[in-house]
C-alpha cells in the first residue's frame, strides 16, 4: 500500500489545494458512494487563464532537445501562470514501439508523470499533447492505428487524475494530414479518448498547421467536454523574421509591429471566425500557441504580446504563450533571470 499512497500524494495535495474533486491513482481506496464532480469545459477553460508551454523539451529531438527543470513549474506558478502545455513527441525511437502493438515504453510515461504531478504539486493546470508525429503527418494510413494506440495508453495511464489535467489530440495537423483526414481522424482519437475519460476536457486542434486560416474546415464533434485550441503568429513575417527553420525569414529581418489601428483591426479580423464558431458551437477557446522570435526588435514584441494577451481574454480566450525558454521565451536558463519587459506584456501590461 505504501507504493499507492505515495503515487496519490500529489493528486490529493492538487486537490485539496484547488478545491476540485476528482479521482486519483488508488482510488479503489476513495469511498464508493461519492462520484467525483467534473467542471464543464468553460469552466475548466476560465481556469485555465495564462499558461506557458515548455517548448524544446519533451517534443524535441535528441541533437536539440532541452533538458527539463522541474524547478521550472514552481517559476511559472510563482510568476501568475495557471497552467502548463507539455508538448510532447511520443513516438521518438526511444520512447516507443515503432510496429504493433505501439506500445510507449514505461520509463518515458512515468517520466511524463513526474512532468504532471509536478505541475499539479505547484497548483497548475496542464495540457499533454501528442507534437511532431511526423510519421503521421507524412503517412496517415499506415500511422493511424499507432495514433490511436498511443492514446489509448495514454488516456488509460492517467485517467484517474483530476480535471485539471487536459487531453490535447494532436500538435498543427498538417502535410498528408489533410484537413479533411484530421476530422476523421480527430474524431476516431476522441473516441478512443472517451472510453476511458468520459468526462475529461480534450483539446482539438486545426488542421494545416494550427491555425485561423483552416478553422472552416474544421468539423467539430458533438462533445460538451472540448477546447478548441487555435495557433496564432499572425503576421508571419513579423513574429518569424531571420527564424532560421523558415526558408527566406532573413529576409524579413527589420520588420516591425506598431500597434497600430490597422494592425489592431488585421488581429480582429483573423479570430472573426473563431469568435462566430465559439458562440454558435458554445465551445471554449484556448489559443495554444502565440509569440514573437528573439530577431524581431524587443519593443514590437512587447507591443504585439501585450495587445494580443489582453485582447485575447477580452474574448474570454484562454491562452498559452510560446514559449519559456527558448529563442522565444521569457527566461534565461543560463543566467537564470527574466526577460521582464515579456514578462510583463504577457501578465500586467494593459492594451
Amino acid at each position: 500500500m505504501k507504493k499507492i499512497y505515495t503515487s496519490l500524494f500529489p493528486v490529493l495535495l492538487f486537490v485539496l489545494l484547488n478545491c476540485t474533486n476528482a479521482d486519483s491513482k488508488g482510488s479503489e481506496n476513495h469511498d464508493a458512494e461519492k462520484e467525483p464532480s467534473w467542471a464543464t469545459a468553460h469552466e475548466i477553460n476560465k481556469r485555465l487563464g495564462r499558461g506557458m508551454n515548455i517548448g524544446n523539451t519533451f517534443e524535441a529531438m535528441p541533437s536539440w532537445q532541452s533538458p527539463f527543470d522541474s524547478q521550472d513549474l514552481q517559476r511559472i506558478a510563482d510568476l501568475g501562470f495557471s497552467h502548463v502545455r507539455i508538448p510532447i513527441r511520443w513516438e521518438r525511437e526511444d520512447r516507443s514501439i515503432s510496429s504493433s502493438p505501439y506500445t510507449i515504453y514505461p520509463e518515458f510515461m512515468k517520466t511524463i508523470q513526474s512532468v504532471v504531478d509536478e505541475a499539479l504539486r505547484n497548483r497548475l493546470h496542464i495540457i499533454i499533447n501528442m507534437h511532431h508525429h511526423d510519421a503521421l503527418y507524412a503517412d496517415p494510413a499506415g500511422q493511424k492505428e499507432c495514433f490511436l494506440s498511443q492514446w489509448q495508453q495514454i488516456a488509460d495511464y492517467f485517467k484517474e487524475y483530476p480535471d485539471s489535467l487536459l487531453f490535447e489530440i494532436m500538435n498543427e495537423p498538417h502535410d498528408n494530414l489533410t484537413a479533411d483526414l484530421w476530422n476523421n481522424y480527430s474524431k476516431d482519437a476522441l473516441q478512443v479518448i472517451r472510453e476511458s475519460n468520459p468526462r475529461r476536457c480534450v483539446l482539438l486542434g486545426v488542421a494545416e498547421w494550427g491555425g485561423v486560416n483552416a478553422l472552416q474546415k474544421l468539423d467539430i464533434p458533438d462533445d460538451p467536454n472540448l477546447i478548441l485550441t487555435i495557433h496564432y503568429y499572425n503576421p508571419f513575417q513579423f513574429t518569424h523574421q531571420a527564424a532560421e527553420w523558415v526558408e527566406g525569414s532573413e529576409a524579413w529581418l527589420g520588420t516591425t509591429w506598431r500597434d497600430t489601428e490597422d494592425e489592431r483591426k488585421a488581429i480582429q479580423e483573423d479570430f472573426r471566425l473563431a469568435k462566430q464558431i465559439a458562440k454558435e458551437k458554445n465551445i471554449p477557446v484556448h489559443i495554444g500557441e502565440f509569440g514573437a522570435f528573439s530577431r524581431a526588435d524587443m519593443d514590437s514584441r512587447i507591443r504585439w504580446t501585450q495587445y494580443l494577451a489582453r485582447w485575447v481574454e477580452q474574448q474570454g480566450f484562454s491562452w498559452a504563450y510560446w514559449e519559456w525558454n527558448g529563442s522565444f521565451g521569457i527566461f534565461d536558463p543560463k543566467t537564470g533571470t527574466y526577460r521582464t519587459e515579456l514578462v510583463d506584456a504577457l501578465l500586467k501590461n494593459p492594451i
